[in-house]
């Protein structure tokens, strides 16, 4: 199937190959029929990815701060490659889809296959959307019709947030695609409506649905047109829609309302705003958010938890419903605003007219019926021949301590975020192995990464992966909550892994893991916790400066993990574990590594408060009498170093600042080692597993310490 894709580092409209994405529980599978183009977001985005570095840079202040913030701690060059691997990383198009749905998940009762709908699925053929974003369109609405429900509910959102009522007169600063359907909302609810814009061709429709207007582009004044629209009372309030970087619609949507107007920002408009113009009046301003109640909450979103109709009265798909109902009922008329359609497969020539900047309104896209293959889950990327040397059965080549050789390291990977393609991908890629296949289950990413790292394929069914008899190695780096279960099959299926950590989230889920590798015995495969900091060289050089002395270590674990919302994945316990789990673990490990000794006991103490663990002060004693503690704070500046560890021995002290500054305080023999670049051993800890398996050996993290800190770290949230 094709996806519609914009690079942000070139601005280049790509219309992607990619595989049949997988229905997740509580989501709709869609065939495209007909989606629109949002002209406003859309060229936005475009523009955006043709500017120059510089202009990115001036568009987004906040985030050349990050970017500042960033090289202070962990370099110019690492931060040049994040910055870059991002910009790399073409976006998804579209949020305005109509089609049928082909396919159910698991949990969805209130669709069927064969339904018309619409979502806010992106510019492809197929779409995978959650069951809340989507809405059945009623009979006699066409799909190029129905297509516009998400933009139009953007405008119902805005006008909500107004509540208008009967009589009242309001003023819509933008006449596109969004404020003509303002236009409309207001009318029937009963409302005057004075339209402004630039575009005679605009206002006129706008007339044509009932507006006054007023014609920027005729030198026409907006605020004298509003005084005689309102005999000189004001208005009793304005809808933003325009997108502008100035502060003009402000000001004017100030100085045109009456006494305690209401100002609603729809669009994008600079907000430096005059004080003096709000508070004499008493003004209520207000943004906007999207289509409705529920918007960017996962529980509503992605979950599929809907809010109870008495208490959220409108949420995202009640409003999708009330906009076909008005669509049906002609109190919306859409087709009159469709100015142009393109098939998918010249999707790119409608990019370039949004870029022309000619006259657009309404772009529809029209799916073709068999424009590609809309069935495989696997697509191939590269031709690339398997290295010379036999593969073998890793079934039959391994045990959970010692692996023989074997001549091909054949890898899958599962899950495609960003530490697998900016990092791991590269890392299998760069140690030898031949990278056979990635996973992801909407394919978008799979095929990305696996394009830019020579993968030979990319796929959504991650089962056929793991049946996969070339490959022999899997890695997983998915989210936390996925991990246990994925170990499981791919133990049995014979494959070695590497897991991105953690290992588990729960005991249970640890038990069935170590259960599993106990039922195989001496078939089980090589599993390999990407435990990365143990492998970093100035790590490696602490451990071996520590070794060398047989005196009890006092070390200090300090990491300024900085502030995650609480609605992020990761602080949820069921899918991320919280940030012990989830990160933490990384530390624990490292303090085990360089002491060398069992942890005997390990407690912690936390702040409290929102987020619980991700304030946290973790301390651990060892079987040589040595002393560690973790302090895991998201309360700290962004400019002291992310990760510190300080070994206190015997008179002496070494101290490493973000894995690029290793410096000694009377450490005997020892004075420094300096990194140009940060490096936290993700390459060498890559590179040693696949030695291993090529050439046979021990795993290079012992599989009892994989379990122990597992464990300990379990223990270190129970406080």
């Amino acid at each position: 199937m094709k996806q519609l894709l914009q690079s942000f580092k070139t601005g280049e409209t790509i219309l992607l190959d990619v595989p049949r994405p997988i229905v997740a529980p509580g989501h709709l599978l869609i065939k495209t029929v007909a989606s629109v183009v949002s002209a406003g977001t859309e060229r936005m985005l475009v523009g955006f990815g043709k500017a120059s570095y510089f202009e990115k840079a001036r568009q987004q202040p906040d985030k050349v701060k990050m970017v500042l913030d960033k090289i202070k701690t962990d370099g110019l060059v690492t931060t040049y490659d994040a910055v870059s691997s991002k910009l790399d990383t073409p976006i998804p198009l579209g949020y305005c889809n109509a089609g049928e749905v082909v396919e159910v998940g698991e949990g969805v009762t209130a669709f069927k296959i064969g339904d018309k709908v619409i979502s806010n699925g992106n510019h492809a053929e197929l779409v995978t959307v959650p069951q809340n974003l989507c809405a059945k369109i009623p009979f006699g609405i066409s799909c190029e019709e129905a297509a516009f429900t998400v933009v139009n509910s953007i405008a119902l959102q805005g006008v909500r947030l107004l509540k208008p009522t009967l009589g009242e007169r309001f003023v819509i600063i933008g006449l596109g695609l969004i404020g003509l359907v303002t236009v409309q909302l207001l009318k029937a609810n009963g409302c005057k409506v004075l339209g402004i814009d630039l575009d005679s061709s605009k206002m006129e429709l706008a007339r044509q649905f009932g507006a006054v207007t007023v014609d920027l582009s005729k030198g026409e004044d907006p605020l004298a047109a509003a005084e005689v629209f309102t005999n000189g009372e004001g208005v009793d309030g304005v809808i933003i829609t325009a997108a502008t970087k100035s502060d003009k619609p402000m000001s004017q949507a100030a100085n045109m309302c009456r006494k305690r107007g209401r100002i609603i920002l729809v669009g994008v408009t600079g907000l430096q705003l005059n004080r003096d113009e709000f508070y004499k009046k008493e003004l209520t301003f207000q943004v906007s958010c999207s289509y409705g109640p529920g918007r960017y909450d996962p529980s509503y979103e992605e979950q599929g938890n809907d809010y109870p109709l008495p208490f959220v009265r409108w949420t995202e798909q009640r409003n999708f419903e009330a906009v076909l109902d008005l669509m049906q009922s002609q109190a919306i008329e859409v087709k009159s605003l469709i100015s142009h359609r393109f098939t998918f497969t010249d999707a790119a020539k409608a990019y370039d007219l949004l870029d022309s900047g000619k006259p657009v309104l309404g772009i529809i896209f029209n799916y073709a019926d068999e424009v590609s293959d809309l069935t495989s889950k696997t697509i191939k990327l590269n031709d690339q021949c398997p290295k010379s040397g036999s593969v073998g059965n890793a079934s039959a080549i391994s045990n959970t301590k010692v692996s023989t050789a074997c001549d091909n390291v054949v890898v899958g990977f599962i899950g495609s975020g960003n530490f697998v393609s900016r990092t791991l991908v590269p890392a299998f890629n760069a140690a030898g192995a031949r990278l056979k296949s990635i996973a992801s289950a909407g394919g978008v990413s799979a095929v990305l990464t696996g394009k830019k790292n020579k993968v030979e394929n990319a796929t959504t069914d991650v089962a056929a992966l793991l049946l996969d008899n070339e490959i022999n190695t899997v890695v997983i780096g998915t989210r936390h909550d996925s991990h246990a279960d994925l170990v499981c099959k791919a133990l049995r299926a014979g494959k070695h892994i590497y897991c991105e950590k953690p290992l588990a989230l729960t005991p249970p889920q640890l038990e069935e893991i170590t259960d599993t590798i106990s039922e195989l015995g001496e078939n089980c495969p090589l599993l390999m916790l990407g435990f990365n900091r143990r492998f970093a060289p100035q790590i490696v050089k602490m451990k071996e400066l520590a070794q060398a002395s047989a005196h009890p270590k006092t070390m200090i674990m300090t990491v300024n993990a900085g502030a995650i919302p609480s609605e992020h994945w990761t602080q949820d316990k069921k899918v991320g574990g919280g940030r012990i789990i989830g990160e933490g673990c990384h530390f624990i490990d490292l303090l085990r590594f360089v002491c060398g000794h069992k942890i005997t006991s390990i407690k912690s103490d936390v702040m409290g408060g929102v987020n619980g663990d991700d304030k946290s002060t973790i301390t651990i004693k060892f079987e040589d009498g040595s002393l560690g503690t973790v302090h895991y704070f998201a309360n700290g500046s962004k400019a002291f170093p992310k990760e510190r560890l300080e070994i206190f021995c015997n008179g002496a002290v070494l101290q490493l600042d973000n894995f690029r500054g290793l410096k000694s305080f009377g450490w005997p023999g020892f004075k420094k080692m300096n990194a140009w670049k940060q490096d936290k051993g993700q390459f060498q800890s890559v590179q040693a597993f696949v030695d291993v398996i090529r050439a046979g050996g021990k795993c290079p993290i012992p599989l009892s310490e994989i379990i122990e800190v597992t464990n300990a770290t379990f223990e270190a949230v129970q406080h």
